[in-house]
């Protein structure tokens, strides 16, 4: 279903590499996808792809290693970065069907900074650029954009994709929902009978104070509170190993939905 001329881009969703890794699994997801844009419209789809570059540099061999859950990609591993993340859209792309693959080269859609050195090419969003991913979801083509912009000069620089989710969804004004394996913020994390349905920055931050947040999820809720800080009406942290409940999700009968 094609977007009408005013309309704006419904949703965002971000779908990790783990859960990319079963091609079942995965086919399910984008027929779950396609069901969706059907539904509501054609949205966007920024995916990672951490098992699949990870499997490309040990057939290089060129070493890896990460600093502050971030992957250290030097000059040697950035085109390797490149090509497995665009071969991986294309995938993913045409599963969904209605579908086309991008990386931040194409139209400059995706524009960072280096965020460290120390990190080598890894970026930091400093813009989105809006036109393209519209103009795609008007002809009701879904956007698959992988977690790799360009910088001043046009060379690649690998993002983490819940950073580019977030900055999308700002840029886009749309909600975002953030795909995992836990069902979303519990607070037990022993007992998923405890899912928080909502929450807002200052419970958020107060449940990192006294521990009921921790671990891998303070990471997941920060990119929830970063997008609403680019400018997204709403994000969600959900189940994503259920690819026939990402309605459910994004609709906020499943998971942690965040406010602003």
């Amino acid at each position: 279903m094609p977007l009408d001329g005013n309309a704006r881009v419904p949703w965002v969703v971000k779908y990790g590499g783990n859960a990319m890794g079963d091609p079942a699994t995965r086919r399910a997801f984008a027929a779950a996808l396609a069901a969706l844009a059907a539904q509501q419209g054609p949205g966007v789809v920024v995916h990672g792809g951490g098992p699949y570059i990870q499997a490309g540099l040990d057939e290089a061999r060129i070493e890896s290693s990460f600093e502050g859950g971030r992957r250290v990609t030097g000059d040697d591993a950035i085109g390797i970065v490149e090509n497995v993340l665009s071969v991986l859209g294309k995938h993913l792309a045409g599963e969904i069907g209605d579908a086309v693959a991008l990386t931040g080269r194409d139209a400059r859609v995706l524009e960072a900074e280096v965020a460290d050195p120390a990190l080598g090419r890894v970026g930091r969003i400093t813009a989105v650029r809006t036109e393209l991913l519209v103009g795609l979801a008007a002809l009701g083509m879904v956007p698959v954009l992988a977690c790799l912009a360009v910088d001043e000069a046009g060379a690649p620089l690998n993002v983490n994709a819940d950073d580019v989710a977030g900055a999308v969804a700002g840029a886009l004004a749309a909600p975002v929902a953030f795909l995992t394996n836990v069902p979303g913020v519990l607070d037990d994390p022993s007992d998923p009978t405890t899912l928080v349905r909502e929450l807002r920055e200052d419970d958020v931050r107060a449940r990192i104070a006294d521990g009921r947040i921790a671990g891998g999820m303070i990471p997941k809720v920060e990119s929830a509170l970063n997008a609403l800080a680019w400018g997204a009406p709403e994000a969600l942290i959900a189940d994503g190993r259920a690819p026939d409940r990402l309605r459910d999700a994004l609709s906020g009968r499943q998971g942690t939905r965040f406010l602003r």
